[in-house]
């Protein structure tokens, strides 16, 4: 396993201080703030760790509610709500200096059978007809940020590789709003489909909401954007492995108010609809400061 894969799965284990408090601790992936993917991927590791293991989680809903601070621990405090039949219910709150930054309920559900159907899933092309995400941003290294380049540039724990990329990153073309892109994780994991659910729902905060920007010309790096999520909902629908080639396909079908709603379908190689995602988040432009 990659040394900075390894680290991630170590960064989601959390530790434990009581039978429901859990602490964990942040990474700086470039942006200054702790990425919404960790804390989402940190509450469902916590929940996991109160339920019992043949009950796998299908749903999450999630609100972020203040920034993250990197330089602190964050404790997650899991309420255990119910424990029924076939479903079991957690609430999850993220606290950092003395107040909450975010919180989520997951619900759980034994395996059980019952009717089939799915969307089909896009015509695209194989994952390695495309180019990495890093070997697009090396072309505009040179235009970007240090933080921005040495983050782009970096080891990372997922390799992406977008289907339909911006060409500019500061001032793109206006492009409808839809966009897809291949991931797995860098390396093959351990057998724990627990595991492979909250990398899953880390890796799916990945360039979600910024979907809403396309038909307006701006990315986030564009002069004046302020960008972030608001909140985060996910279902899991059927069983996958991460570090097997994943496709995610983004839809922004509104954005109003300084807010955009984004969703994505994710769907395995072989075509199987694996989860659903929404996400509504802050797209908000200011005159840039001199």
């Amino acid at each position: 396993m990659s040394t900075v894969l390894q680290e991630l799965v170590q960064q989601l284990a959390l530790e434990r201080l009581e039978e429901n408090l859990f602490r964990g601790h942040s990474h700086d992936i470039g942006s200054g703030r702790v990425f919404g993917g960790q804390v989402l991927g940190q509450a469902l590791s916590a929940a996991v760790q109160t339920v019992p293991p043949e009950r796998h989680v299908h749903s999450i809903q999630a609100y972020f509610l203040r920034p993250g601070d990197l330089k602190r621990p964050i404790i997650y405090d899991v309420d255990r709500i119910r424990d029924g039949t076939s479903f079991t219910t957690r609430r999850v709150v993220a606290i950092q200096h003395g107040k909450p930054i975010f919180n989520m309920a997951a619900s759980f559900q034994l395996v059980e059978e019952g009717f089939e159907h799915q969307d089909p899933m896009p015509k695209v092309s194989p994952p390695e007809t495309f180019p990495t995400e890093r070997e697009i941003v090396t072309s505009v290294a040179g235009r970007l940020p240090r933080q921005v380049r040495e983050r782009a540039l970096a080891e990372r724990p997922f390799e992406v590789r977008p289907i339909d990329p911006d060409t500019d990153l500061f001032m793109p073309e206006p492009r409808p709003p839809t966009r897809s892109a291949w991931l797995r994780a860098a390396a093959r994991l351990p057998d724990d489909p627990g595991l492979h659910r909250y990398l899953l729902l880390y890796a799916s905060d990945y360039a979600f909401i910024t979907t809403a920007l396309r038909p307006h010309g701006v990315t986030w790096l564009s002069p004046g954007m302020q960008v972030a999520s608001l909140d985060h909902a996910m279902w899991f629908h059927r069983p996958f492995r991460v570090d097997e080639w994943l496709l995610h396909v983004f839809e922004s079908p509104t954005a109003h108010g300084a807010r955009g709603l984004a969703r994505g379908r994710v769907f395995t190689q072989d075509g199987r609809l694996i989860a659903s995602t929404v996400q509504e988040g802050l797209i908000r432009q200011r005159a840039p400061q001199p």
